[in-house]
């Protein structure tokens, strides 16, 4: 059996790999157009920072040493420029000879990958200008930047690479600004999860320019003037372009072969494509969204990983396993914090129509007494009947990685908020506390089902009808410190003995910092008579960090999420 596989890196080196350990006997033809045959793509950002100082540390394998391993016949430095499905035959090119020949294949994998976007706007082309998608990109990034004189970037674009570039260009001592067309970093993410990482960014002097659409870029005295839509500009010694990228699906369209409405090339359970001899793997296929069941692409390393292997076993022994898609699990180090994402967002759950409702709770890395914890922000969607947990997001720092695995586990097998308040963790002082984050996270959603806990949003404090009580039951030292305005500040812990201050016949909205004492308010006067009572999610913490974020914005509502 011979095996062509076009593209390498994730999906198509990862395919060749498992092939070879499941046939020993099996030709397997490698090609791929660049000089490197697999490498992490994902640490390009950080060797052009310098936190990774030796580049051959990215060179995961070369030509010569996977062809050593794996007995394969990788051809770098050869772009296949046409597919005859017909003849079972590809036709290739090597950049180095300029030999142009035709490889015939039994079985063949289309693994092209994705190619960065780069709109058609004035002066795009200019010299300073750079989008980042493979090493020969990292490379003359990093030479640029070396060149001298190199003071100032801008990054348009505030998704993971854009924050990842950014971070790592301010690491090197540049000035760094970030342009997003959107209200937030991180489109994704809800707005009050990206609201908390924007609040870092600034802290570090980085500059972010939301809602900001850029128009033009224009070449002067030796520097890029990035012109902004609202007709202001920016000077920029280096741009690096990271608005997102699209399915590279050149060669499946000149063959025939089916795309889908998202751009991908369409595939199969099997990964098979439309005709039955070729598979495809990687950023270049779509399938369906795991919760919409719309076609959509994943551009993350990991599904591309696991589609190689599976693949490969497809191939061998004959579409034998399925591929269950991916729920798009990512996560981003933004200089001390890390956030990240599993699921679909509350908004783009809302705008699937797909109904949800959103908790979002606080909780220390580790227990509080043991020195060192820090607070990080977990946020969930789920289903209102279910309880299905939809979607997570973790804000923080130590520990944000670990809470995202469990969360991202059980929503990939279709878990509910139950599992969460059950999930059983390892549980000692230096990492955790005997309740976890996780079985927060699922003890608040148990009461909001349950109706015992009825909640409003930072989104909807300035809806309020005229006559809420707004009421902050933290201590007054605290309410001092600052508040939402025209609160009545009554103590938790002084609240039985002073209801006949309240009016039994208004709605009352009560928050604390953080949810929790609000809650036990809550239960306090629920039970005392007062039938119109809500707990403030994510309390005056969330609360604050959502004001300032519209106030960057000069918006009164940045409009994050609606209740169910």
């Amino acid at each position: 059996m011979k095996y062509v596989i076009i593209g390498g890196v994730a999906g198509g080196a990862g395919t060749a790999a498992r092939l070879r350990r499941m046939d020993e006997t099996a030709e397997i033809v490698i090609f791929e157009k660049g000089k490197y045959i697999s490498y992490a793509n994902c640490g390009l950002p950080y060797y052009i920072g310098e936190v990774i100082k030796e580049r051959d540390k990215l060179l995961i394998q070369t030509a010569a040493s996977f062809k050593s391993r794996f007995n394969t016949d990788v051809r770098v430095n050869t772009e296949v420029t046409a597919i005859q499905p017909a003849e079972k035959k590809v036709t290739a090119k090597c950049s180095v000879t300029a030999e142009v020949y035709e490889e015939s294949y039994d079985k063949l994998v289309l693994a092209p990958g994705a190619f960065p976007v780069r709109p058609p706007l004035l002066g795009i082309d200019g010299e300073g200008i750079f989008t980042l998608r493979n090493v020969s990109d990292m490379d003359a990034i990093k030479q640029y930047v070396h060149s001298g004189g190199i003071r100032r970037a801008v990054v348009i674009g505030a998704g993971f690479v854009g924050l990842e570039m950014a971070e790592n260009l301010h690491h090197l001592g540049l000035e760094v600004s970030i342009v997003e067309k959107v209200s937030q970093i991180l489109p994704p993410l809800d707005f009050n999860i990206a609201a908390i990482v924007q609040q870092h960014i600034r802290a570090k002097g980085v500059r972010l320019y939301l809602d900001t659409a850029v128009s033009a870029f224009e070449r002067q005295d030796g520097e890029v003037s990035v012109k902004l839509g609202n007709g202001d500009s920016i000077e920029a010694d280096i741009v690096i372009m990271s608005v997102g990228v699209r399915p590279d699906t050149r060669l499946a369209l000149a063959a025939g072969l089916e795309t889908g409405k998202s751009g991908g090339i369409v595939v199969n359970e099997f990964l098979q494509t439309s005709d039955p001899d070729i598979y495809a793997v990687g950023d270049a296929i779509e399938f369906p969204n795991p919760f919409t069941g719309k076609p959509g692409p994943a551009y993350l390393a990991g599904p591309a990983n696991k589609q190689g292997r599976i693949c490969a076993n497809n191939l061998v022994a004959g579409n034998v396993q399925k591929y269950p898609g991916s729920i798009s699990t990512a996560i981003v180090k933004v200089f001390d914090m890390t956030v990240g994402i599993a699921g679909m967002a509350s908004k783009n759950l809302q705008k699937e129509g797909i109904r949800n409702i959103v908790s979002t709770t606080h909780g220390g890395s580790h227990a509080g007494y043991y020195p060192g914890a820090r607070q990080l922000t977990i946020q969930i969607a789920f289903a209102p009947v279910s309880g299905r947990l939809l979607s997570a997001q973790v804000a923080g720092y130590e520990g944000t990685d670990k809470r995202l695995d469990v969360l991202a586990s059980i929503i990939q097998r279709n878990g509910t908020v139950y599992d969460l308040a059950e999930f059983e963790h390892a549980y000692a002082p230096p990492f955790s506390s005997a309740k976890d984050p996780v079985n927060i996270a699922g003890f608040v959603a148990d009461n909001i089902l349950s109706g015992r806990m009825k909640v409003i949003y930072p989104c909807d404090i300035s809806r309020l009808e005229e006559d809420t009580l707004l009421l902050d039951v933290r201590s007054p030292a605290e309410h001092d410190r600052g508040g939402i305005p025209d609160a009545l500040n009554i103590p938790v812990d002084e609240l039985r003995d002073r209801l006949h201050q309240l009016p039994a016949d208004r709605k009352i909205v009560i928050y604390c910092q953080v949810g929790l004492r609000g809650y036990l308010a809550q239960r306090i006067l629920m039970q005392s008579g007062f039938s119109r009572v809500y707990n403030l999610s994510g309390g005056y913490r969330l609360w604050e960090i959502y004001q300032e974020a519209c106030y960057q914005l000069q918006a009164e509502d940045c409009g994050c999420f609606q209740p169910a």
